[in-house]
């Protein structure tokens, strides 16, 4: 873990901060995403049909993968004396390869960016998610967060 305050996150620019541990993706957290969002494609909750679809079994959804940025980010970093940690947004957000569902998912933390705004600092944060036995990232995500 890797403990900083916000205007330190301007001198980590262009550096590794941390690697979380292993995040193992079960059926019942991609079919809870799937209740949550409405997304009950077959690619994602039906293991049956799934084995004989292009992926050979389900897969999470890409939004799901995403959405674990914030605990991910929360693995690597603690940025000490702020009043907020706001997710601002996402510049960029590719999914090179699915995520089957079992899968050991890691991600990797780099800072890209950071800026003094007159809310506070603005750091872009790259996430690349990849899983054991993956030739490619299975997302790669620039996070925006505002520390106020």
């Amino acid at each position: 873990m890797h403990h900083t305050q916000p205007t330190d996150l301007l001198d980590l620019v262009g550096q590794t901060i941390g690697t979380t541990g292993t995040l193992k993706i079960a059926q019942n957290q991609v079919n809870l995403f799937a209740d949550a969002t409405g997304d009950h494609q077959w690619i994602h909750t039906d293991p049956e049909r799934a084995a004989s679809g292009p992926f050979g079994s389900t897969i999470a959804h890409g939004y799901l993968t995403l959405s674990l940025a914030p605990s991910v980010l929360a693995e690597v970093l603690t940025v000490d004396g702020v009043h907020a940690a706001l997710n601002y947004g996402l510049n960029k957000v590719r999914f090179p390869a699915p995520v089957p569902v079992g899968s050991a998912l890691r991600v990797t933390v780099s800072v890209i960016s950071g800026e003094q705004k007159p809310a506070g600092i603005e750091a872009v944060f790259r996430l690349t998610y990849e899983i054991d036995g993956g030739t490619r990232p299975v997302c790669v995500a620039d996070v925006v967060v505002l520390y106020t």
